[in-house]
């Protein structure tokens, strides 16, 4: 078994999730509340965590929560936690889990409105070492949520905006590739394109940080191999740990931050009705975005190609459309019955999310249109 000690804790091993009690009292959680939502329950995930790793299954239990996590939905996760006298919290799910309750950890132990602790509004030096204990399991290999120091939220006014703390780091976290071993092949994709984007990105970007480089051109390189094997061969453990790796590796090299795929994929997935998948949406804005910071990525670009075994001359871009197609992800925004006439306001949103400061090439409103009419 790996124990890694680097942001956070981790346990990454098959059958880890039996020291989840051990891993509850170093964190000191004496009494979790449960957030997770129905499809991990549904598929009996829930119940296998809390018997094998012997956890009362009379926890306060929070089940609802949405593909893409709600101010409203973290309200009403608030009130049992407040209900059930708890004193931290346990995630079991995706990134939507992992980061509904580190808002709820956020709102149990701070004054104020979720937004107020937004980065966009100044919220970073908001959030104090009194944030409630997380204890984070994935069930799915993507978005490295487990050892990430930030949350993603849909807020009441339609905006999708981020929390971001290194006190919002998971306590401990528990990646058992066993519990992703059910998940179907799109969703496998679509998570695993996530994890992808996020160490391109995260290496490409201007910030000057060689350790997180290392871990994100790591986890690329492990993904590139394993995600087909995981979406073709559910069952295979190998490629399903090599994939937990990379998310993990991903959100590892968040220190050097993210850029246009991230400034785009959030206000996307602000619009509620659409309910379109976060890692589907940084799949098909991955290609266009590629093309867009190409003239000034000449010293990243050719190690991001020796990673994926790419020719020096290769299209990187191209590449990275048709592997994402190769998995069976729909590669154009119309494919998802994204609206031609939401565009506009979506560029317009881009520049103000908290990712946009780290893209390599400066982007405005009208490259950021021209981007997702590329992807269109």
């Amino acid at each position: 078994m790996a124990l890694i000690s680097y942001l956070t804790t981790v346990r990454l091993d098959a059958g880890a999730r039996k020291h989840l009690a051990e891993d509850l009292r170093a964190a000191g959680i004496a009494r979790p509340l449960m957030v997770t939502d129905r499809g991990v329950r549904a598929v009996g995930l829930l119940d296998q965590v809390l018997k094998e790793g012997g956890i009362d299954p009379d926890i306060p239990i929070f089940d609802e929560t949405p593909s893409n996590p709600t101010e409203e939905a973290a309200e009403q996760a608030l009130a049992l936690y407040r209900d059930g006298k708890c004193d931290g919290l346990i995630a079991l799910g995706g990134g939507s889990a992992m980061d509904l309750a580190k808002a709820v950890a956020v709102l149990a132990t701070h004054e104020g409105p979720l937004a107020s602790f937004a980065v966009v509004n100044g919220g970073m030096q908001k959030i104090t070492a009194q944030t409630a204990p997380t204890l984070a399991i994935p069930t799915t290999a993507g978005t490295g949520s487990e050892v990430g120091r930030g949350a993603i939220i849909s807020f009441r006014d339609g905006r999708k905006l981020g929390l971001l703390s290194p006190y919002l780091i998971p306590k401990r976290a528990i990646a058992d590739p066993e519990l992703t071993l059910g998940l179907p092949a799109m969703l496998t994709a679509a998570t695993g394109m996530d994890a992808i984007s996020h160490c391109i990105e995260c290496f490409i970007s201007p910030v000057d940080n060689p350790v997180a480089a290392a871990i994100a051109i790591d986890g690329l390189e492990r993904a590139i191999v394993a995600l087909p094997r995981a979406v073709s061969h559910p069952h295979d453990i190998d490629a399903r740990r090599e994939m937990m790796i990379a998310a993990m590796e991903g959100a590892l090299a968040f220190q050097k931050g993210l850029g246009a795929v991230h400034a785009l994929s959030h206000p996307l997935g602000g619009f509620r009705d659409l309910k379109l998948h976060h890692g589907t949406l940084n799949a098909i804005l991955l290609p266009p975005v590629l093309r867009f910071n190409e003239s000034v990525c000449s010293k990243t670009y050719p190690r991001l190609k020796r990673a994926v075994c790419l020719d020096a001359n290769a299209d990187f871009a191209s590449f990275m459309h048709e592997f994402a197609l190769s998995l069976g992800i729909p590669m154009r925004l119309r494919d998802l019955h994204v609206p031609r006439e939401i565009l506009s306001d979506v560029s317009r949103l881009a520049p103000r999310d908290h990712t946009h400061a780290t893209n390599p090439r400066e982007a405005s409103e009208a490259d950021y249109l021209a981007i997702l009419e590329d992807a269109f």
